[in-house]
């Protein structure tokens, strides 16, 4: 435990290092350990109660709501220390809520979030991993601003609208999309100069064109999910010229039959083509090499045309640019079950494809860590820098846990 203790407090110090003074440099490192003690909610008030002589509630509720450090420093040296250790294969994107009981903290409103499996009174964080195969981290965030909210959105509800200066948010901050947060996380841990040519998301971005658009623009790959209402051209259709009849603008080439949505196509190319694929093993007890289960399942891979309005106008040739198509289609299951658009080139293996897909459930994997046991979920401040600072520091400490998992030897992880 006493080498735990001085491994923590030299990650403290390597984190925190940006912080102007010796005291926020102090407390960041108290509440750092505060998140890592056991037991039960990690707010301010039950850390401190934990803490001994370092438990002082009114310091540490001002270092992680008031405190004037900026988030952005430590998330940058956190993604710099971890970017060696994970050797990251993707950046994965995704989005989780924040339930709470009154309306009085930043962001919040009645919206739907997977947290909670339905629409209820929450915030929702948008947050940016780093990830390979053996380990993860959360390195950047955004706290989603619904437009009831911004004074500039035509949803402005004017009772929230005047909570923006109790809750401390910036002026310049209004309503913007969680893809285009997605985008702006991605440009800015780039310019950290942590460069991860590969995103997944799940369906909640990978249905918005403009969000694929936004990482081909960038020159990224990517394979996100997307619903089954998703419509595309089959790999061989051929747009064809209209007759012109010598008046008004020439006709643009169309295809000649509507696009379908990707379960047509995929139900089309028949069970039979499904093709068995093992991902990895997971951690229950099985009949993989390791002796743990296997997760294992059938899919499909076709070559399709990605349809839509924002695609045709991106599109400089009449033709619309050829993506994979992924579908898993269980062998239990009279239908697919599951669907991911690629951008990944025409040769990659199907394994490649599914392995690059099932890499997300890195982030459920975080997501589930730092609720349960960091209180990532736990702050009760109401203040926008308060959010940003807490969810901060719960990432600094999963990061932590990741390093002390990563640094035991196989024999003592696998007994733990």
């Amino acid at each position: 435990m006493a080498a735990v203790r001085c491994d923590l407090e030299d990650f403290a110090a390597e984190m925190f290092e940006p912080f102007a003074r010796a005291d926020q440099r102090r407390w960041g490192g108290v509440y750092l350990r505060g998140l890592l003690l056991d037991g039960g909610r990690k707010s301010v008030e039950p850390m401190a109660a934990r803490l001994g002589e370092d438990g002082n509630r009114q310091a540490l509720a001002h270092f992680v709501t008031s405190s004037p450090w900026d988030a952005a420093h430590v998330r940058a040296r956190l993604a710099w220390r971890m970017q060696p250790v994970i050797k990251p294969t993707a950046l994965i994107i995704d989005d989780t809520g924040f339930l709470k009981d009154g309306d009085a903290s930043a962001c919040v409103t009645r919206q739907y979030t997977g947290t909670a499996g339905k629409v209820t009174n929450c915030q929702a964080g948008v947050s940016l991993h780093l990830a390979s195969n053996g380990a993860s981290a959360a390195v950047n965030w955004r706290l989603f601003l619904p437009g009831s909210w911004d004074p500039a959105s035509a949803k402005a509800d004017p009772a929230k609208v005047a909570r923006r200066d109790t809750c401390a948010i910036p002026a310049q901050v209004g309503h913007i999309e969680k893809w285009q947060l997605a985008l702006d996380m991605i440009d800015e841990t780039r310019s950290w100069g942590i460069d991860v040519p590969q995103v997944i998301a799940d369906g909640g971005y990978g249905d918005t064109a403009a969000f694929r658009l936004g990482l081909e623009e960038r020159s990224l790959d990517y394979v996100v999910g997307i619903s089954t209402t998703t419509t595309a051209q089959p790999d061989d259709a051929q747009p064809c010229i209209p007759a012109y009849s010598g008046r008004g603008p020439r006709p643009v080439p169309a295809y000649p039959e509507p696009a379908q949505r990707v379960k047509s196509l995929v139900i089309a190319a028949g069970k039979s083509s499904a093709r068995p694929v093992q991902w990895r093993e997971g951690s229950r007890p099985g009949s993989g090499r390791s002796g743990h289960k296997r997760m294992y399942s059938r899919f499909v891979a076709l070559r399709i045309r990605p349809a839509g309005r924002e695609i045709r106008k991106a599109t400089a040739t009449a033709e619309l640019p050829v993506r994979w198509l992924l579908a898993e289609w269980p062998a239990d299951q009279d239908e697919p079950v599951q669907f991911w658009l690629s951008n990944l080139p025409a040769t990659t293996p199907l394994p490649v494809l599914v392995r690059t897909a099932k890499l997300r459930w890195r982030i459920e994997n975080d997501y589930r860590e730092m609720k349960q046991a960091l209180g990532l979920a736990h702050f009760e401040g109401r203040t926008w820098p308060g959010w940003h600072h807490h969810v901060t520091l719960v990432s600094v400490a999963h990061a932590f846990c990741t390093l002390q998992r990563l640094s035991r030897s196989p024999k003592e992880t696998a007994s733990a």
